[in-house]
């Protein structure tokens, strides 16, 4: 029996949550969002991903303020108007795929707010050009030639918090099953775990304990207000000396358990442009393993997994509990599909695909039944 096809259990505080097997999509920014509300690029995609053979959905960063977008075109979920289009267009999405659990991550993109989308270059958006003032640890710019961020005053830090715990409350209200908080990729709460981007002298600056205060609060006040699955996306190191590192990750790692967190998914780097990465297959795969040897919680692993022996030899190995893909599925929106032919896995499908599967995979779909006439 193929591990990626196994069924895997979160134990959260409301009850479990129980995946049909341990492939996720990973959350991907669209950048195709309006004033933050989700748009008919959401329902088109949310449906692809929900009809992928994945055990669980992961919607990308979804911002818990106008200025904690990454972009003009980043999605949001942070008063009424958006709550009210991503409900639309979730549920409508849901209502065309089999039940598939879905997670949102939710984020604030701190000093790397204001952003133009990829296929607009990326950079920073100044004010007249339609960006906004973002904010951070230190007032520190994330590339050397841009504007500085302004430093978040404490009383901006407990609103910050506040955001974050209302979006917790509507994701709550759709329905969703789980929540990922994102402290990786140099956003809001990666740039204070980091001490190439907080310099702080109070009580959130400085020393490892100092630098996790304000995620693990953000944590706990999520914790409370959300009591479904709930986990944190960290960058398992800043691929920079002096930076972040693993040994940083797990100690988080093992506090996060303590608080209550069902889950971490280990990604790296993004706070710094000093960073050196060596990609390749797997290269943030033994971060996970070392999260998951010494903190004993379910940890995702992802990074450059594209084909389905890979993301099964992860499992075999015991280097992370699931396996995360994100741009696979982009070019290979049925990737869950091809991996169950490959390892002799089963998926759940829309009756209206039941007719579409090659001579070689005609077992992959469950409870599927063809006649005509």
């Amino acid at each position: 029996m193929s591990l990626l096809f196994t069924p895997f259990t979160f134990e959260a505080p409301s009850g479990p949550l129980t995946l049909p097997n341990r492939i996720v999509v990973a959350p991907m920014c669209q950048y195709s969002a309006v004033d933050g509300q989700a748009t008919d690029w959401h329902l088109t995609h949310w449906t692809n991903m929900l009809n992928s053979g994945a055990g669980l959905f992961t919607i990308e960063a979804t911002a818990v303020s106008a200025v904690g977008r990454i972009s003009p075109g980043c999605l949001g979920l942070w008063d009424d108007a958006t709550q009210a289009a991503f409900a639309d267009k979730l549920d409508r999405a849901r209502r065309q795929a089999p039940q598939v659990p879905v997670c949102i991550q939710i984020s604030h993109a701190g000093r790397k707010a204001s952003s133009a989308a990829p296929w607009h270059g990326g950079m920073l958006i100044a004010p007249e050009d339609g960006g906004w003032p973002t904010v951070a640890p230190s007032a520190l710019p994330h590339l050397p030639q841009e504007a500085a961020p302004t430093e978040l005053s404490l009383a901006d830090i407990a609103q910050i918090k506040a955001d974050f715990v209302n979006t917790a409350r509507r994701s709550q209200a759709l329905g969703i099953e789980a929540l990922e908080l994102h402290a990786a990729h140099g956003y809001l709460l990666h740039q204070f775990l980091s001490p190439l981007s907080n310099q702080r002298t109070d009580a959130y600056g400085g020393s490892f304990e100092n630098r996790i205060r304000f995620p693990l609060e953000v944590f706990k006040a999520v914790r409370e207000a959300f009591g479904s699955t709930l986990g944190m996306r960290i960058s398992g190191t800043d691929w920079v000396d002096g930076g972040w590192t693993i040994d940083e990750t797990c100690e988080l790692s093992i506090l996060l358990k303590a608080a209550g967190a069902q889950f971490v998914h280990i990604s790296s780097g993004g706070v710094s442009p000093l960073q050196k990465i060596t990609l390749g297959p797997e290269y943030q795969v033994h971060l996970a393993k070392a999260v998951k040897e010494r903190s004993g919680l379910t940890t995702f692993a992802v990074g450059l997994i594209t084909e389905p022996a890979q993301a099964e030899a992860v499992l075999q190995r015991g280097d992370a509990d699931l396996v995360a893909l994100a741009r696979s599925f982009l070019y290979k929106p049925r990737w869950g599909w091809e991996a169950a032919v490959a390892l002799g896995g089963t998926v759940d499908a829309q009756h209206q695909y039941w007719r579409s599967l090659p001579r070689e995979a005609k077992n992959i779909f469950n409870n599927a039944k063809i006649g005509m006439r």
